[in-house]
């Protein structure tokens, strides 16, 4: 029996389907990057080297581009619901499955797995969000499910500090990957909405946007974004205990800190996008990251804290100017499609090639040089914000 879908409403008539969604997200979020404040368990206990802890993440990434650039594809045949419900009941055996790992090989497979099953859930739970929640009340529903990445990044190493003191690493990820499952089961048996088939990118539209140069600087930004924001997030564990000599218990506690601030600086962001326009917020916020990353990577003791701290809050005011910034560059009928190609590369290079990168870097010279050295791409690739040009046809 075909299942109803769920009508749109009134925000707060939508709490019970927008919790479910939101609560998938998060767990599928934590799950995705609880491995960043376990990385120095992990290297211990499996004699990983840093090159090989940041080749995990490029796994992950790989994994996350090839589902999130297809979603389209997938949920045209599934429905968004149905895509979610795989998501949520493969992130959690996935994790579990990292519990017997025995080096790198199996891990880095584990981490492939990750990044496919995570990589399913968010053009699908966007969607589905939408459909049930009217349209003037998107801003706060959108609102809403996107506290879930801030937080997951919150909780993860509160999470990780918090059960380690019982459980190895293999545990904490076991019950990570447990909660994520179960709550799938509860969103299979009373979650709603998104029971609407997607629609699949057409290759005319694909080849539309690659043509305009502003979606590929877009791309840019969103790489650099990402690298500042999550690449950094995975192995600044690494670089704090290894290199820096920081307990591992006082750096969980400060990585789970530092996104906190985030939290509030997004609002302030999407104001002054409105208040200045998109090129002068971009060059005004890669200029500030980039300054607090070189600091965070040729600092130490007090300014290193205080640049643990200043650089995710300064990064995180990019994403509310870089999605406004890709609607403008993008067509009106393209910008589903300008979300669902620019993002996924995006992770692809700052959630995957730069942990990989940083890795390399810790390994042969140091993670700090690895950071400076990105701060200064960060200086470079922020400054084609100067040509970035609406589209002809954008409002």
């Amino acid at each position: 029996m075909r299942e109803q879908p769920l009508s749109p409403g009134a925000f707060t008539q939508r709490l019970g389907p927008l919790g479910f969604i939101t609560g998938i997200f998060l767990l599928n979020f934590v799950g995705r990057v609880s491995l960043a404040p376990l990385l120095p368990t992990i290297e211990t206990n499996l004699g990983l080297n840093h090159v090989q802890a940041g080749m995990l993440f490029l796994f992950m990434s790989v994994g996350y581009f090839v589902t999130v650039f297809s979603s389209g594809i997938i949920s045209q045949r599934l429905t968004h619901r149905r895509v979610i419900l795989i998501s949520a009941l493969s992130v959690g055996p996935m994790l579990c499955l990292a519990t017997f790992a025995q080096g790198i090989y199996s891990l880095s497979a584990v981490c492939l797995g990750l990044g496919l099953s995570a990589g399913l859930y968010l053009p699908s739970g966007v969607a589905a969000l939408t459909s049930f929640v009217r349209s003037q009340d998107w801003g706060k529903a959108l609102a809403m499910h996107e506290m879930a990445p801030n937080g997951g990044m919150i909780l993860a190493p509160l999470i990780a500090e918090l059960l380690l003191e019982g459980l190895t690493w293999r545990g904490v990820l076991a019950l990570i990957g447990g909660a994520s499952f179960l709550l799938g089961l509860a969103y299979a048996r009373w979650g709603k909405g998104g029971e609407e088939p997607g629609t699949a990118p057409s290759p005319a539209a694909l080849a539309e946007l690659l043509r305009l140069p502003a979606v590929w600087l877009m791309v840019v930004f969103f790489a650099l974004a990402i690298g500042s924001s999550l690449g950094i997030y995975t192995m600044l564990p690494l670089y704090l205990v290894t290199e820096k000599g920081f307990d591992q218990g006082w750096t969980n506690l400060m990585l789970s800190g530092s996104r906190v601030p985030g939290l509030l600086m997004a609002f302030g962001a999407g104001w002054a996008h409105d208040r200045f326009g998109a090129r002068a917020s971009l060059l005004t916020i890669f200029t500030a990251t980039g300054l607090a990353t070189l600091v965070l990577g040729l600092s130490s003791g007090s300014l290193l804290v205080v640049a643990v701290f200043v650089q995710p809050a300064v990064t995180v005011c990019f994403f509310p100017v870089g999605f406004a910034a890709l609607s403008l560059v993008a067509p009106p009928h393209l910008r589903g499609v300008a979300v669902s190609l620019a993002t996924p590369l995006a992770f692809m290079l700052g959630g995957g090639a730069l942990p990989a990168f940083l890795g390399w870097m810790g390994e042969h010279y140091s993670f700090g040089a690895g950071i400076a050295i990105f701060a200064g791409m960060v200086w470079l690739g922020g400054a084609l914000a100067l040509f970035l040009r609406p589209s002809p046809n954008g409002h």
